[in-house]
């Protein structure tokens, strides 16, 4: 029994050992005796060998997606951040170059393909909301004539922060929310940003009386809170109850968590008070919106005299295209530039001066750890500003050749001697508001940013064609409110800046392919500008201010107020049928 033993042992060595003719230099060891094995141990056996294969499988499982990601973050740049510099086709500003080596095919091609008259090649008028919400706004809003017997719920408190469009969309929202809480609107005080530092209020910007009346019957609007109201509050308005409301807040949310403590308490404040309702809520709701952005928001006298003044000056500039122009918003300014982290040709100088200003500005914003700056993938992404010299060989590009007349929309350009040059040497027909009217009308506006952009507002809003550069609540607000007074769309030229950024870095491309490139942008750009959303019931997503029909139109058919004008001081009313505007097609 032993040498049986035994002999298996070795029979066993050479076996385990041996590795296909190999020999292990330390012996195997010898096997366990047949003897049964508790149920205990064998179920932590199994277990261990189970979890060990489970282990194993989800290794693979969690490996095989990071290598996926990893491999697409490196296609696109983000995650070669982290692991070093990586270039990326487009990222490098090179348009000035690419200007020096096309400069003379550039300002030696005089023809154009674009013509005012044909300007329109897209027509399509939209379909109306059908019905009008005027029964619904007639029940909810009074206005049978009963509006006097209306209970309000108390008085509504906000302010509106940002910039001019910004603080707009907060008005017209205001006039919503106090429609849908049965409140009465206080007229809406703005917040004095340190960026745009501009102290104007609400009746700088806006006509109050024009406010207020046009609004009669839909909602109450009052200038002040009364006494008797504040004197529970000690007259000290940081007593009253303030409110802090989510952004894009329902219906639901106001009347569940906003309308209880406006009735208990009979007055509230609400601050800040940007995008904090909704896009998507019922038709007489979204009639309020409408009728503040399109009836009731009127620009003050001294803003609209002098805006009036502009427009029939660049009709007069325009004379060689029938009193037609292009208006261009350009977002080149210092605090955009700085803003969006993007570099250009200054090198370290420019680095260092918008390293300074982005501390100044918005403090530790861009130093957190967790914040990774490349300006390379900005730019391929579409995130950096366009400079007037890529907005100048776009639009030579496009079609518009030197006679075209260009108003530039726009605050103080980064560098303007150095950038504007050659904008100036492609269109030499280059206007501003600055270049249009004198020091002395201009004094009483110097200073105050949202009353010189509601200048620009104005002039880009009676242009034959608007160009967009960079987004932002400016063109959005402009766009549609274009699109309303042209019966559903105006002419828009919205860029492709990922297309446009690998084409300026091209050094070998020729003028003529440039321009073909840029045709197709034009022609896409237009595809685009006439697609009007498709609204069912109340499930709008997108933005009613930049897309505002079909519910907008239903203003119309509200009042028999409503007729056409030709004069600009009623623009925040009525349509206007100006000669400028007699080229939309309806």
């Amino acid at each position: 029994m032993k040498s049986k033993i035994y002999h298996q042992q070795n029979s066993n060595n050479s076996v385990v050992g041996s590795d296909n003719g190999c020999r292990s230099e330390s012996p195997s060891p010898p096997l366990s005796p047949n003897r049964r094995v508790p149920r205990r141990q064998r179920r932590h056996s199994l277990f261990r060998a189970s979890s060990f294969s489970v282990r194993r499988k989800l290794r693979y499982l969690l490996l095989l997606p990071m290598i996926y990601a990893s491999g697409l973050l490196m296609c696109v740049g983000p995650f070669s951040g982290l692991v070093g510099w990586v270039y990326v086709p487009g990222s490098v500003y090179r348009s000035p170059e690419i200007y020096r080596k096309l400069r003379d095919d550039i300002l030696a091609d005089n023809s154009t393909d674009v013509e005012f008259s044909s300007v329109w090649k897209f027509k399509r008028r939209p379909k109306v909301q059908k019905p009008c919400p005027n029964s619904t706004a007639t029940s909810h809003l009074g206005l049978n004539g009963e509006s006097s017997a209306l209970t309000f719920s108390g008085y509504l408190i906000v302010e509106a922060n940002g910039g001019l469009n910004q603080q707009r969309s907060a008005i017209c929202n205001a006039v919503a929310v106090a429609g849908l809480l049965n409140a009465v609107l206080v007229i809406p005080e703005f917040e004095f940003h340190a960026i745009w530092k501009d102290s104007s209020t609400f009746g700088d910007i806006y006509d109050e009386d024009h406010f207020i009346s046009s609004l009669d019957g839909y909602v109450k609007v009052v200038r002040h809170v009364p006494d008797e109201v504040m004197a529970r509050f000690d007259y000290n308005l940081t007593s009253i109850p303030s409110i802090r409301v989510q952004a894009w807040a329902t219906v639901k949310y106001y009347n569940g968590e906003v309308y209880p403590v406006l009735k208990e308490h009979g007055v509230i404040r609400i601050s800040p008070f940007a995008n904090r309702l909704a896009m998507s809520v019922p038709p007489y709701i979204q009639l309020l919106r409408c009728i503040a952005n399109y009836k009731a928001l009127k620009f003050s006298l001294p803003i609209s005299t002098l805006a009036e003044k502009l427009v029939d000056r660049m009709v007069e500039k325009s004379s060689e295209t029938g009193g037609k122009y292009v208006a261009v918003h350009l977002r080149f300014e210092e605090d955009m530039v700085a803003f969006s982290c993007c570099l250009y040709e200054g090198g370290r100088a420019e680095k260092s001066e918008m390293d300074v200003f982005r501390q100044k500005s918005w403090k530790g914003k861009f130093k957190r750890r967790d914040r990774i700056i490349r300006p390379d993938l900005n730019r391929v992404t579409g995130k950096c500003p366009l400079t007037p010299l890529e907005v100048g060989m776009m639009l030579r590009g496009m079609g518009f050749d030197n006679n075209t007349s260009i108003y530039l929309a726009s605050g103080r350009i980064y560098q303007p001697k150095k950038h504007l040059a050659p904008l100036q040497e492609m269109f030499p027909r280059l206007y501003t508001k600055e270049s249009l009217a004198t020091l002395e009308e201009l004094a009483p506006f110097e200073g105050y940013s949202s009353r010189l952009a509601a200048l620009d507002y104005t002039v880009s809003l009676l242009s034959e064609v608007f160009v967009t550069t960079q987004g932002g609540n400016f063109p959005h607000f402009l766009m549609g409110h274009r699109r309303f007074l042209f019966g559903g769309h105006a002419k828009t030229i919205i860029p492709d800046k990922p297309k446009l950024v690998l084409l300026l870095q091209d050094m070998q491309m020729s003028w003529e392919v440039f321009r073909k490139e840029m045709k197709q942008m034009l022609g896409e750009s237009d595809r685009k500008g006439v697609m009007v959303p498709r609204v069912r019931k109340i499930n709008r997503k997108t933005s009613i201010y930049t897309y505002p029909l079909p519910e907008c139109e239903c203003i119309f058919h509200l009042s028999s107020n409503f007729s056409t004008t030709r004069n600009i001081h009623n623009l925040g009313a009525l349509r206007p049928t100006s000669n400028l505007m007699s080229s939309a097609r309806l």
